[in-house]
């Protein structure tokens, strides 16, 4: 299999990678065979999902703008994946020039091309790093020189959590990093799950069976297991709403069929 002069050296380009799947979907180029191949496989059973990509990808853009508007001009993107059209600091520096963002991957794809997409962009940098290991993120060089801690940060976690297994203790990780957040910071997540989907279940298990080959096996979790990476925040209105319904800017009976899937919501830190 011939390596991509973008590709960094040592990474296994024979298992696909749930990074270089999404860049796929939302019509990116940085993805292997191997990664379209997975990808194509999934959509045998959810030919819905570039449009839950993109719904995914809207909604995180009016979260930034919602930040942006309650004053927070800190951003930590972890679990950021390849930067596509409308990335955090595009979306948050077009409103405001002294806004920081941070991005985190573990992907090596992501970090590479993170940096290259962030040269010569003032107030943005990426971090190697895991959301498995919050001491890593809030100790790395680049968050600790780019974001004060003492004021609010929108903490965005968008299609990230589903990849960490329960033995992971998801839960206990989004809670750190929490904790380390002023009062008045944001959280902003989503995460996969049964809700809204317009398929059968079987065909949903079997979608996300196909993830079983990567090294990120996907977690489809329930309302009240999503809803509790929200403790300690105040869920802000609409509350845990799917995708389609969180402040939407088309009426979301006009949305795609996929985009009323998936739970999304943004909490305050008191």
């Amino acid at each position: 299999m011939e390596r991509p002069a973008w590709a960094p050296q040592g990474i296994d380009i024979s298992v696909p990678s749930v990074s270089r799947m999404y860049d796929y979907y939302l019509g990116g180029s940085h993805n292997f065979e191997v990664d379209r191949h997975a990808a194509r496989k999934a959509m045998e059973f959810m030919p819905g999902l570039p449009a839950i990509m993109k719904a995914n990808r809207a909604f995180m853009r009016r979260a930034v703008k919602y930040a942006l508007a309650e004053g927070v001009r800190q951003f930590l993107d972890v679990g950021s994946g390849i930067p596509t059209y409308g990335n955090v600091h595009e979306v948050a520096r077009e409103a405001a020039s002294d806004a920081r963002v941070i991005y985190v991957d573990h992907d090596p794809v992501a970090v590479t091309h993170s940096r290259a997409v962030l040269e010569g962009v003032p107030g943005a940098d990426v971090v190697t790093a895991d959301l498995r290991t919050p001491a890593e993120i809030l100790s790395a060089p680049q968050v600790t020189e780019l974001l004060d801690l003492g004021r609010p940060v929108a903490l965005l976690l968008v299609a990230v959590l589903h990849f960490i297994q329960d033995s992971d203790e998801p839960h206990r990780a989004v809670a750190a990093l929490r904790d380390a957040l002023a009062p008045g910071s944001l959280l902003i997540l989503s995460h996969a799950g049964y809700d809204g989907l317009p398929v059968p279940r079987e065909r949903t298990r079997s979608a996300a069976d196909v993830y079983r080959d990567t090294r990120s096996p996907i977690v489809l979790r329930s309302r009240e297991e999503t809803a509790r990476f929200f403790d300690g925040f105040e869920l802000v209105e609409p509350g845990l709403v799917t995708m389609a319904h969180w402040r939407p800017e088309i009426p979301p009976e006009q949305a795609d069929p996929y985009a009323t899937s998936g739970l999304v919501g943004v909490g305050r830190k008191a």
